[in-house]
């Protein structure tokens, strides 16, 4: 059975779209479109700081987080397909906010993700260890999965390195231009 590791925020949900939503409510001056976020982290489109853009997806994890339906395509392939497969989740996220995305994916997932996985998101004024620095150095030393999705071409490229069969997850920043569900059909 093929293992498939799946990068959590906008794969098996939509975390940048509704964080956008709800950050776009609070800053109506600025004129962009979801669609219109070609870099991620998108700070420098926003026209604020990095720091700031972090601030805010930390407060919404913790005020929101836990809200957030699983992307329906995606959720539609695992009640189809995902018996068919193993899984883990692997996330670059806060060490000290790990957990609400960890109960985020064993509620909508759990039948199928046994195992969450993270690689911390560095923050000012958390000190976490550090195992890896990146997700294809998790992926090396794990050695068991067989296939990747994720939004982020450098994770992919990277992953690719290793061998693995790597899905890049259509999304704004990325510029794929299959949709979600032809993506997901490339899983087989």
């Amino acid at each position: 059975m093929l293992t498939i590791a799946w990068d959590v925020d906008d794969v098996l949900n939509e975390c940048m779209r509704i964080w956008f939503e709800n950050w776009r409510r609070k800053h109506p001056q600025v004129n962009l479109k979801y669609e219109d976020l070609k870099e991620n982290p998108p700070h420098r489109i926003l026209g604020i700081s990095k720091e700031e853009y972090l601030a805010s997806l930390d407060e919404f994890r913790l005020s929101f987080y836990k809200k957030l339906p699983p992307l329906p395509e995606v959720k539609e392939w695992f009640l189809r397909k995902g018996k068919f497969f193993r899984h883990l989740a692997i996330s670059a996220v806060p060490s000290n906010l790990a957990y609400i995305t960890a109960e985020w994916v064993l509620k909508h997932f759990g039948n199928w993700i046994r195992m969450f996985c993270f690689v911390p998101s560095l923050r000012k004024g958390i000190k976490t260890l550090k195992y890896d620095k990146n997700k294809k150095e998790f992926l090396r030393w794990l050695n068991k999965v067989d296939i990747f999705i994720d939004d982020n071409k450098v994770n992919i490229r990277e992953c690719e390195k290793l061998g693995i069969k790597c899905i890049l997850f259509p999304r704004p920043w990325n510029q794929s231009r299959l949709t979600i569900k032809e993506t997901l059909a490339m899983i087989g």
